[in-house]
C-alpha cells in the first residue's frame, strides 16, 4: 500500500461562505473523509492558511502563496491506496468540486527514499 496526498485547490476570490454554508460544507467534508476512513485508507489532514509568502531562488520574496495562479491551495489529506488510480477514485465526491475547485493526486515519497 502506498501513500498519496489529495491536494485541494479552489478558485481565488471565490469569497467567504456564510455561516450556514460553512456548516453545510463542513458536514460534506466530514462525511467524505469519514467514508475514506471507514475503508481504512485515511491517514490525516492539514488545512493551510490562505495567505503566505513565496521565496524564489533569486532571493525575491512575494506575497502568495501562489500569486501567479488563479487558484488557492486550501489543504490536503493523506490516504493509503494500492496505486494512483485507487487514490484518484478516493478523490471522487470531494466537496471542493462544489466550489469549482479540483483535487490534485500526488504520491508521497517516503522520507527514507
Amino acid at each position: 500500500m502506498e501513500e498519496f496526498a489529495l491536494v485541494f485547490r479552489q478558485p481565488s476570490g471565490s469569497g467567504l461562505p456564510t455561516p450556514e454554508q460553512n456548516k453545510e460544507m463542513r458536514s460534506k467534508w466530514d462525511n467524505w473523509i469519514g467514508d475514506i476512513a471507514a475503508q481504512g485508507k485515511y491517514i490525516g489532514a492539514k488545512r493551510l492558511a490562505y495567505t503566505g509568502k513565496v521565496l524564489k531562488a533569486s532571493g525575491v520574496i512575494t506575497d502568495g502563496p501562489f500569486v501567479e495562479i488563479k487558484e488557492q491551495l486550501g489543504g490536503f489529506i493523506s490516504v493509503r491506496a494500492e496505486n494512483i488510480d485507487e487514490a484518484t477514485t478516493l478523490a471522487h465526491g470531494c466537496p471542493i468540486f462544489l466550489l469549482g475547485g479540483n483535487v490534485e493526486i500526488r504520491q508521497e515519497i517516503p522520507s527514507n527514499s
